[in-house]
């Protein structure tokens, strides 16, 4: 029987799921895709998914990216339009395209771009508390616009990936890496751009620059951190609720880096 190749952009609110990854017995991102699929082909068994990568539970996204094959022929808006009928609240199909049949969301994928936010309240604020991290310590936001540059560039980043990773080539680029303050929320909104990121490695590189903002570390600890390879001495992770996975590449990257 033909097939249909698609690939879709998901947005999803992380706070409710237990990650990306199908797991028996939890609520995951990649479980109620699968299973709104199979309602919409009216078959038991699960039509399965490949995502660009796996986000963590609390972790959200704005342009997570799938493809899967259907049983049948449905025109892009309408697969997107039967989708977002069967998803959950939290979850939300942005775009859809039918797409040649080698196309792979994750094998494909050239880049990454990854925002996280925190929030510089002294008191956690009830109301951003599932998507921010917080810091409520005294924080000098020019400290860390002086470090973060020390991120740019190919990198072994094994201090910064998580412990027990199944990954043994830790050697990433990071093409972009920058730092911006919103008064308006008092938050520290932070970018990263790269061709792949290792396990909780934005959150810990997070935990990095935080402490060198408030005084924590030297300013350029990071190279150290490069040169010693040891998870233990980059310390902090930073908490999932405030990462958000931006936008998947494929192909050329960001045309503002060109």
């Amino acid at each position: 029987m033909p097939v249909t190749h698609y690939k879709v952009t998901l947005m999803y609110d992380g706070t409710h799921f237990a990650g990306y990854q199908v797991q028996p017995h939890q609520r995951t991102v990649q479980g109620v895709v699968e299973q709104a699929l199979a309602k919409m082909a009216k078959v038991e068994q699960r039509i399965p998914i490949n995502g660009s990568g796996r986000t963590d539970a609390g972790v959200h996204a704005y342009g997570q990216v799938i493809s899967f094959d259907f049983p049948f022929f449905i025109a892009a808006e309408g697969m997107r339009k039967a989708l977002n009928s069967l998803l959950p609240l939290d979850t939300q199909v942005l775009a859809c395209e039918v797409v040649p049949s080698d196309f792979h969301a994750r094998f494909d994928a050239t880049g990454k771009r990854y925002r996280y936010r925190v929030n510089l309240d002294y008191y956690t604020n009830p109301f951003r508390r599932l998507y921010t991290g917080h810091w409520k310590w005294p924080m000098q936001p020019e400290l860390i616009e002086a470090a973060i540059g020390d991120f740019v560039g190919t990198h072994d980043f094994t201090s910064f990936a998580a412990a027990g990773g199944s990954i043994e080539n830790k050697v990433r680029t990071i093409y972009d890496a920058k730092v911006t303050v919103d008064q308006t929320q008092n938050e520290l909104i932070f970018d990263f751009y790269g061709n792949g990121f290792l396990y909780n490695m934005v959150r810990i590189m997070v935990g990095v620059l935080l402490e060198i903002g408030g005084n924590r570390r030297p300013l350029h600890d990071i190279q150290r951190l490069y040169q010693v390879k040891d998870r233990r001495q980059a310390r902090l992770t930073a908490a999932a609720s405030g990462l958000y996975l931006m936008q998947v590449y494929y192909g050329d990257g960001p045309a503002d880096l060109k």
